[in-house]
């Protein structure tokens, strides 16, 4: 049986976990077993660059972590090697890079994901990893838009030119 300041060093150690779930708006939970050393800085630095939190960590922990954030359907993943990343701020920064890593290196599988509270199958979680990130969604609005722009400028010069005159001038009654 474990001392009691052992044991409240393992519930601070979850409850913390858990805090960090309740305030991730998305995460995903690999296995990593059989990746080296410098693949994991790699995946490490690719992951911070995208702001995203990694932590390898002992199923049970994360175990009462995802039940006391309140996220559920996750316990059957939870079994061999396994890690977690989450993000805060951007839910798709953590698929993406995970998934795109996995797709390079058979070692190293997705298990399953989360996104508000929701437990996801690894499927979804490599569905959501091919969607456009929000840079490049606004960007494609904003280039929809010009076109749009463009063409109704187009347009109006068009009548304008039918009409034989200068689209500046006013109608003459």
């Amino acid at each position: 049986m474990p001392s009691e300041k052992i044991l409240a060093a393992k519930k601070e150690m979850v409850a913390e976990l858990a805090e960090q779930l309740s305030a991730a708006c998305a995460g995903v939970i690999v296995d990593y077993k059989g990746i080296t050393v410098t693949e994991d800085t790699q995946l490490r630095k690719s992951l911070r660059e995208a702001g995203v939190d990694y932590r390898v960590v002992k199923n049970t922990y994360l175990r009462f972590a995802l039940q006391n954030a309140g996220i559920e359907g996750l316990d059957p993943v939870l079994e061999g090697t396994t890690a977690v990343a989450f993000s805060k701020t951007d839910e798709l920064a953590a698929a993406k890079v995970l998934c795109k890593y996995a797709e390079g290196n058979d070692k190293f599988t997705v298990k399953a994901g989360f996104s508000e509270g929701k437990a996801l199958d690894a499927a979804t979680v490599t569905a959501l990893s091919k969607v456009p990130g929000r840079e490049d969604l606004l960007g494609m609005l904003a280039g929809s838009l010009s076109q749009m722009i463009a063409g109704f400028a187009r347009a109006i010069q068009a009548v304008a030119d039918a009409k034989g005159g200068d689209a500046a001038e006013p109608a003459q009654a």
